[in-house]
């Protein structure tokens, strides 16, 4: 009995490292294991694919869009008639044109020709001939003037119907001629518009021309209030 526990011992002690070494050794490679990653796959059929081409080209009729030719309404011309006040020599009939050109939204530059007639009947009866020549002379101004609205807004005709306005203030240089004699003129004053449409207004304005001249051999300054209303157009 005891002689057999040994040879089973010794049996023991030869067999185990072979087991060992027959468990440690891998298990063979199955098809599934052959195959690929997914992202290994993809990568590949992507390389063998052609370059990138659009599938489904869009047909597009292209049009010649032309674009509208909007005015900036940065010009004005206009009519204008009414009164003038010549200092010593009374009010008659004034008219004429003016021209302008907006710098910006409220800043404006304004060039005015007028015309009236000045009568010195008041002199003829006290110096016999008068001042003039003629007992109506022909009075000429021209002058070039800088704007600014300060009063923008609306009036109200009705209740639904509502204009634009403008109030603004006004003043600038330029020259009178009347008796043969040019003076040097300086103008202010003020005045408003009324918008019956983008392009097109009514407009008031008072304003006072400063000059000077020699009467009856005395240089004096002279007051010469003017008071008119016109059609403006803007374009």
């Amino acid at each position: 009995m005891r002689h057999s526990a040994i040879a089973l011992l010794l049996l023991a002690t030869a067999y185990g490292p072979c087991a060992f070494a027959a468990d440690a050794q891998p298990a063979p490679a199955t098809a599934a294991d052959a195959q690929p990653a997914p992202a290994a796959a993809d990568k590949a059929g992507d390389e063998r694919k052609p370059g990138n081409e659009q599938v489904i080209e869009p047909e597009l009729d292209r049009r010649d869009v032309r674009i509208p030719k909007i005015p900036s309404n940065d010009f004005e011309a206009g009519l204008f008639t009414g009164t003038y006040s010549a200092q010593n020599f009374g009010s008659s009939l004034v008219y004429g044109v003016r021209l302008g050109y907006h710098l910006t939204e409220d800043v404006f530059v304004e060039g005015v020709y007028g015309q009236t007639k000045v009568s010195d009947d008041t002199f003829r009866q006290i110096l016999p001939g008068g001042i003039f020549p003629n007992p109506k002379e022909t009075l000429r101004y021209y002058n070039l003037s800088a704007g600014y609205n300060i009063l923008p807004g609306e009036f109200f005709l009705w209740k639904r119907n509502a204009k634009v306005t403008a109030l603004y203030v006004i003043g600038g240089v330029g020259s009178t001629q009347f008796d043969n004699q040019r003076h040097l003129t300086v103008n202010a004053g003020f005045g408003g518009r009324v918008f019956l449409a983008d392009w097109a207004a009514l407009q008031l304005d008072l304003r006072d021309h400063i000059f000077s001249y020699d009467l009856l051999g005395e240089r004096k300054n002279t007051q010469n209030v003017e008071l008119t209303g016109g059609l403006t157009f803007f374009f």
